[in-house]
């Protein structure tokens, strides 16, 4: 499948242009969809779904785990999640919001990852599938006479944000952990038409040159797949404007060689859902 220009949807990243680019969509992507992000009232509900999959917002491939995922309320403290099921292809729960302003539910994890070639000529990777690795483990398990060793630093985070009443900062700060979004526009405060500035941060510091990927809800249903990729300033910063409402899956990459020992690359993925408004 070719990824061409969305022609309802506008980009515009400061001193860096936008770019359509065909690429392979087959790999799997992984996504938090909570059924609304706005509501009011004294206190709501709000049911999120949890997936790895194909398309976006289509669950085909496997139910998210639910035990990765955490919620933190407007005070910056921990929020249970209730009615928690894991079907076969999503992971379902409930968020009971009794408190106004922003919610983050979100995983963070990181990890060291290497790659080598054995005596044999095999190419080895470490850790295993679903684990952590530490510079502990990694002096007691990885050859210290690996040849053509890589080492990684790897840093990933999947998070959504929902708001009761008038959204508030709390939830939306940047931990210095990761590559995260330093939301100067409230990712709850998203309309149609408005220009919405953003950063990117890793380890708390601007990221520039993060690569992002933009995808419209509804992907399944349009003639071609569609998405949109752009990159950030020097600055980290990048601005969005959309002109349809909906909701919107949001991939950013970044690399660089500021890995800390035993790594010599540093790497940070980050994915959001976000809910743009009509004005």
């Amino acid at each position: 499948m070719k990824l061409v220009k969305l022609s309802s949807l506008i980009i515009c990243a400061s001193l860096s242009a936008s770019v359509f680019v065909a690429q392979d969509a087959h790999a799997h992507r992984a996504w938090l969809k909570p059924n609304t992000t706005v509501v009011s009232g004294d206190e709501s509900w709000i049911t999120f779904d949890a997936a790895i999959a194909n398309g976006i917002f289509n669950p085909d491939h496997h139910a998210y785990p639910l035990q990765r995922l955490s919620a933190i309320g407007p005070d910056g403290k921990e929020v249970a999640m209730q009615n928690s099921a894991k079907l076969r292809y999503r992971s379902v729960f409930d968020l009971h919001l009794t408190d106004a302003g922003t919610y983050r539910v979100f995983n963070a994890s990181r990890s060291l990852m290497a790659r080598w070639v054995d005596e044999q000529g095999q190419n080895q990777r470490w850790p295993g599938r679903g684990k952590t690795g530490t510079a502990e483990l990694f002096a007691e398990q990885v050859p210290k006479n690996a040849k053509d060793l890589q080492v990684s630093e790897v840093a990933r985070r999947m998070e959504t944000f929902v708001t009761l009443g008038a959204p508030n900062a709390v939830a939306v700060e940047p931990t210095g952990q990761g590559l995260e979004l330093n939301a100067l526009t409230h990712p709850n405060d998203l309309y149609v038409g408005e220009a919405a500035p953003m950063q990117f941060l890793m380890d708390g510091k601007a990221a520039p040159g993060t690569t992002i990927t933009l995808v419209r809800q509804d992907e399944r249903y349009r003639d071609q797949q569609v998405a949109t990729e752009l990159s950030t300033d020097q600055n980290g910063k990048f601005t969005l404007e959309f002109s349809e409402p909906g909701m919107y899956w949001l991939e950013a990459e970044y690399e660089d060689n500021q890995g800390k020992a035993p790594a010599t690359m540093r790497r940070g993925s980050y994915v959001v859902v976000l809910e743009v408004l009509p004005l």
